[in-house]
């Protein structure tokens, strides 16, 4: 396997990460399609497309192939996934349709469900252009839209036929936007990385333009690859693929009560590290003075460390209780063992995350 790529390992639907050349690929994989005579689509939305207006037609795409959507968490509805569904029939989009996401992790999300769903699974091809995006949520096939229950509650695993991650598209992201990828790149050095958690740590800071930036996005995408390879559908007993929700059982109840939109989903998961620090720390599996440590990583990176205001615990509880690791009606959440080694800890009695939550 060639430098510029990284396989998904997962037999006869195995596929590459496109890192260095990745525009030059997408291109080639385009007009590949179009001489297989097959049509193309591509979801994105507004403020993507307004801050790279060339980077689809470079690539060989049209204007009358892209559907865009506003930007932000509620585009991960019900209502748009519709509109997306009809857009595809109402073109007359056959089977061998190909679906492009180009967007975060908000669109890429959509677009997955949406291909997974439309004529019973069409190929779709994951062009992140987030941080946050290309670290975690475009690769490993988790695709699916919000309730006003909770997050991700409606979806489907399917995955892409590629990723084409191409860092330069970072360059007219916002400072807000790229922190809170990078609580998503923290996450992956306190799960399985303890060096790529030193080198953060030494670095106090990386930016869009950092030289060292497409090799820490390389790392977390091959943890990610590993992962996702031993366990696709999260069906381990025990660690697995729900290793990778560190935080993001808080993060998500954050995010329900709080309303879509209030926290970026990596602001509120970098307050749901710190609480899974707090909560590993209580379950005596990790030291006290790690949590200061944990801490001082996140707001290195100008992340929230604890919430912009009180919310209710009783509200922050429900959420938590309809959280998808959940089982036999008992709370599972992901903790530490050590900073570079995560475990699921099953049991964890609602007392303690109440007293946990009274802390953020």
């Amino acid at each position: 396997m060639s430098t510029e790529t990284l396989q998904v390992e997962l037999a006869e639907r195995s596929y590459p990460i496109q890192f260095s050349g990745s525009h030059a690929a997408l291109k080639a994989e385009v007009q590949r399609l179009r001489q297989a005579g097959r049509k193309l689509r591509v979801i994105s939305d507004a403020r993507v497309l307004d801050a790279q207006p060339d980077y689809l037609a470079q690539a060989g795409f049209r204007d009358s192939e892209i559907l865009s959507h506003p930007p932000g968490e509620k585009t991960k509805s019900i209502e748009i996934f519709s509109q997306s569904l009809s857009y595809l029939a109402g073109q007359a989009c056959g089977r061998d349709c190909a679906l492009f996401a180009f967007g975060g992790g908000v669109i890429g999300d959509l677009a997955g469900y949406v291909a997974a769903s439309y004529l019973r699974g069409i190929d779709y091809y994951q062009i992140p252009t987030t941080l946050l995006s290309m670290v975690d949520s475009s690769v490993g096939g988790k695709t699916g839209i919000n309730l006003p229950e909770g997050k991700n509650l409606v979806g489907a695993f399917w995955q892409p036929r590629a990723v084409y991650i191409d860092t330069n598209l970072l360059q007219t992201l916002s400072a807000r936007e790229f922190a809170a990828g990078m609580a998503e790149v923290i996450k992956y050095g306190l799960l399985a990385d303890a060096q790529l958690l030193a080198d953060l740590e030494a670095s106090g800071g990386l930016g869009a333009d950092a030289p060292e930036l497409p090799e820490v996005v390389r790392r977390c995408c091959a943890i990610k690859a590993q992962v996702v390879s031993d366990d696709e559908k999260e069906t381990a007993q025990t660690g697995g693929r729900a290793l990778l929700n560190l935080g993001h059982t808080f993060a998500h109840a954050i995010e329900n009560v709080a309303g879509y939109g209030t926290y970026l989903h990596g602001e509120a998961v970098a307050i749901g590290l710190v609480l899974a620090t707090r909560l590993s720390v209580e379950l005596g599996q990790l030291r006290t003075a790690e949590i200061e440590r944990v801490e001082n990583i996140i707001a290195a990176y100008r992340l929230p460390i604890r919430l912009k205001e009180s919310l209710r615990g009783e509200d922050l509880m429900l959420a938590m209780q309809r959280d998808k690791k959940n089982r036999a009606g008992k709370m599972r959440f992901v903790t530490l063992q050590a900073l570079g080694q995560a475990t699921t800890s099953d049991g964890v009695t609602p007392q303690l995350v109440e007293e946990i939550w009274a802390n953020a």
